[in-house]
């Protein structure tokens, strides 16, 4: 057993993906390239594909061979209804780490809104890969969209460029490559730092740069945020998008979204080019709140369908 940084008691192990703890939730602390805990949920597929002949078709691996990485947005945690629900959909297609970011729900530290938090990322990225995942789908909503969009940049199959992983994490070294993802999946993420463009923008920046903002957050919204600002800025969504290539890349957003406006998506869908897709979903709104259980369905069977 061991306390949270909450002060709660959860319970910490790290027993492999097996056939003695299939459908056995897991909850534990990792700990981050910069000594942050953070807290973590894995929960194993809802069924694995075992087939007694060939599979139906050869391209698609059994689902034990695939995890999904969800990464919430702002404000939310590993145990927030709409994070749970997301969870259990993509139970569907793999195994699936759910996280709260630094300064969130029951993780140590404080929230740098979408600067280190790629370190976060990168940790559940490899505790997937320890728990017996091949592949690993790194799926982000707003700011979890944007880190998504940065970690798949700075965390490259062959290892990560020299210098990237320094500016991520003040090491110098470069990335581990078992931390990389296999596929990115960004919802509802902006293109651009600092936008203010929309009055819920406006309200989000009042919480992260304002003393009696971030008080509010603390203790009306269970997140801490830093006060000091980047220094220095991090690479941006749309600088970051051309580094993703050529592992696959989904940018889903919704028309009714009102953060983050269509020019955003078109964005960064622009700067990834030929490797890039672009899904523009009719009547949704923002992030894991509005995003319907048959987008849910969808994403799924991408991730699934980036396996050939």
């Amino acid at each position: 057993m061991r306390i949270d940084p909450a002060g709660r008691v959860v319970r910490s192990t790290t027993i492999p993906h097996s056939e003695t703890n299939r459908g056995t939730p897991i909850r534990t602390f990792l700990h981050t390239n910069d000594g942050v805990t953070i807290d973590s949920v894995y929960d194993p597929p809802a069924f694995v594909y075992e087939p007694a002949g060939p599979a139906p078709d050869a391209s698609a691996p059994p689902s034990r061979d695939l995890a999904f990485v969800v990464a919430h947005g702002f404000t939310g945690d590993a145990d927030r209804p709409h994070v749970r629900r997301v969870a259990e959909a993509f139970t569907q297609y793999g195994g699936v780490v759910t996280f709260s970011f630094r300064g969130h729900g029951a993780s140590g530290g404080r929230s740098t809104v979408g600067d280190r938090e790629v370190l976060d990322l990168a940790a559940a990225v490899e505790w997937a890969r320890s728990l017996g995942h091949a592949r690993v789908v790194t799926v982000g909503f707003s700011m979890g969209g944007s880190v998504v969009l940065r970690h798949g940049a700075l965390y490259r199959p062959e290892g990560t460029p020299e210098g990237a992983a320094g500016a991520a994490d003040g090491s110098g070294r470069e990335g581990r490559t078992e931390a990389h993802s296999d596929a990115v999946v960004s919802v509802s993420a902006p293109a651009r730092w600092y936008y203010r463009g929309t009055a819920p923008m406006r309200r989000v920046h009042w919480l992260i740069t304002r003393p009696e903002g971030r008080l509010v957050g603390r203790y009306g919204l269970r997140t801490r945020i830093h006060h000091r600002d980047w220094n220095p800025v991090p690479l941006s969504p749309v600088e970051a998008v051309p580094r993703i290539a050529p592992t696959p890349l989904l940018i889903v957003h919704g028309d009714r979204d009102g953060y983050f406006p269509l020019d955003h998506p078109r964005m960064l869908a622009d700067a990834a080019g030929d490797h890039g897709e672009l899904w523009l979903e009719p009547g949704m709104g923002h992030a894991e709140n509005a995003a319907p259980d048959e987008l849910l369905r969808r994403i799924g069977d991408w991730a699934v369908g980036q396996g050939g």
